[in-house]
Protein backbone atom coordinates (compact mmCIF):
# COMPACT_ATOMS: atom_id res chain seq x y z
CA UNK A 1 0.00 0.00 0.00
CA UNK A 2 0.97 3.11 -0.46
CA UNK A 3 2.32 5.80 1.57
CA UNK A 4 -0.18 8.63 1.69
CA UNK A 5 1.56 11.04 3.87
CA UNK A 6 1.96 13.81 0.59
CA UNK A 7 -1.95 13.49 -0.02
CA UNK A 8 -2.77 14.17 4.05
CA UNK A 9 0.05 17.08 3.81
CA UNK A 10 -1.81 18.45 0.68
CA UNK A 11 -5.13 18.77 2.17
CA UNK A 12 -3.93 20.12 5.41
CA UNK A 13 -2.64 22.87 3.18
CA UNK A 14 -5.96 23.18 1.23
CA UNK A 15 -8.03 23.09 4.60
CA UNK A 16 -6.08 26.44 5.94
CA UNK A 17 -7.36 28.12 2.62
CA UNK A 18 -10.13 27.19 3.41
CA UNK A 19 -9.79 28.41 7.55
CA UNK A 20 -8.57 31.97 5.53
CA UNK A 21 -12.06 32.12 3.45
CA UNK A 22 -14.37 31.29 6.49
CA UNK A 23 -12.13 34.01 8.27
CA UNK A 24 -12.52 36.49 5.51
CA UNK A 25 -16.37 35.84 5.18
CA UNK A 26 -16.52 36.27 8.81
CA UNK A 27 -17.55 32.69 9.59
CA UNK A 28 -15.39 32.81 12.58
CA UNK A 29 -16.30 29.40 13.99
CA UNK A 30 -15.64 28.01 10.74
CA UNK A 31 -12.38 29.18 10.22
CA UNK A 32 -11.37 28.13 13.68
CA UNK A 33 -12.71 24.71 12.97
CA UNK A 34 -10.78 24.68 9.82
CA UNK A 35 -7.77 25.61 11.22
CA UNK A 36 -7.91 22.62 13.73
CA UNK A 37 -8.34 20.35 11.17
CA UNK A 38 -5.56 21.66 8.96
CA UNK A 39 -3.39 21.29 11.73
CA UNK A 40 -4.48 18.17 12.67
CA UNK A 41 -3.61 16.84 9.29
CA UNK A 42 -0.43 18.34 8.88
CA UNK A 43 0.86 15.80 12.02
CA UNK A 44 -0.91 12.80 10.58
CA UNK A 45 0.80 13.48 7.42
CA UNK A 46 4.08 13.69 9.74
CA UNK A 47 3.01 10.14 11.52
CA UNK A 48 2.43 8.85 8.09
CA UNK A 49 5.78 9.91 6.16
CA UNK A 50 7.78 8.58 9.06
CA UNK A 51 6.10 5.23 8.71
CA UNK A 52 3.90 5.59 11.74
CA UNK A 53 -0.15 5.63 11.89
CA UNK A 54 -1.50 7.84 13.76
CA UNK A 55 -5.15 7.93 15.51
CA UNK A 56 -7.22 10.83 17.47
CA UNK A 57 -8.22 14.41 16.92
CA UNK A 58 -6.32 15.69 19.52
CA UNK A 59 -2.97 17.40 17.98
CA UNK A 60 -1.41 18.26 21.08
CA UNK A 61 -1.42 14.77 21.67
CA UNK A 62 -0.41 13.53 17.86
CA UNK A 63 2.57 16.34 18.11
CA UNK A 64 3.77 14.76 21.80
CA UNK A 65 3.70 10.90 19.69
CA UNK A 66 6.06 11.80 17.28
CA UNK A 67 9.58 9.95 17.90
CA UNK A 68 12.11 11.45 19.95
CA UNK A 69 14.16 12.39 16.70
CA UNK A 70 11.53 14.96 15.96
CA UNK A 71 12.00 18.14 18.28
CA UNK A 72 8.80 19.04 18.83
CA UNK A 73 8.83 22.37 21.17
CA UNK A 74 6.85 22.98 23.53
CA UNK A 75 5.38 26.33 22.40
CA UNK A 76 3.97 24.25 19.16
CA UNK A 77 2.49 21.62 21.73
CA UNK A 78 0.93 24.58 23.80
CA UNK A 79 -0.50 26.00 20.24
CA UNK A 80 -1.95 22.65 19.59
CA UNK A 81 -3.90 22.58 22.60
CA UNK A 82 -5.47 26.18 21.82
CA UNK A 83 -6.44 24.66 18.30
CA UNK A 84 -7.75 21.45 20.27
CA UNK A 85 -10.54 23.70 21.60
CA UNK A 86 -11.73 24.46 18.77
CA UNK A 87 -12.74 20.65 17.64
CA UNK A 88 -16.11 20.13 19.39
CA UNK A 89 -17.58 23.63 20.26
CA UNK A 90 -16.80 25.67 17.06
CA UNK A 91 -19.42 23.17 15.48
CA UNK A 92 -22.43 22.42 17.95
CA UNK A 93 -24.50 24.76 19.96
CA UNK A 94 -24.63 22.68 23.12
CA UNK A 95 -20.60 23.30 22.96
CA UNK A 96 -21.11 26.63 24.90
CA UNK A 97 -23.27 27.10 27.72
CA UNK A 98 -25.76 29.14 25.92
CA UNK A 99 -25.42 30.60 22.10
CA UNK A 100 -24.85 29.02 18.32
CA UNK A 101 -21.07 28.69 18.19
CA UNK A 102 -20.89 31.74 15.95
CA UNK A 103 -21.60 34.17 18.64
CA UNK A 104 -18.44 32.82 20.66
CA UNK A 105 -16.02 32.92 17.23
CA UNK A 106 -14.76 36.53 15.87
CA UNK A 107 -11.52 37.74 13.81
CA UNK A 108 -9.34 37.35 17.07
CA UNK A 109 -10.03 33.92 17.46
CA UNK A 110 -9.75 33.09 13.76
CA UNK A 111 -6.41 34.76 13.08
CA UNK A 112 -4.81 33.28 15.83
CA UNK A 113 -6.39 29.92 15.16
CA UNK A 114 -4.90 30.15 11.45
CA UNK A 115 -1.54 31.59 12.48
CA UNK A 116 -1.08 28.74 15.20
CA UNK A 117 -1.90 25.84 12.06
CA UNK A 118 0.01 27.65 9.42
CA UNK A 119 3.30 27.15 11.85
CA UNK A 120 2.23 23.24 12.96
CA UNK A 121 2.21 23.31 8.82
CA UNK A 122 5.45 25.15 8.39
CA UNK A 123 7.00 22.87 11.20
CA UNK A 124 5.38 19.63 9.58
CA UNK A 125 6.69 20.85 5.86
CA UNK A 126 9.87 21.20 7.31
CA UNK A 127 10.07 17.77 8.90
CA UNK A 128 9.04 16.09 5.13
CA UNK A 129 11.94 18.16 3.24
Amino acid sequence: MPNRCRDWFKQAVRDLQQADDCRRAERHEWACFAAQQSAEKAVKALHLYLGQEAWGHVIARLLRELPETVPVGEDLVEKAHVLDGFYIPSRYPNGHPEGPPFEHYGRLQSEEAIRYAGEIIEFVRCQMA
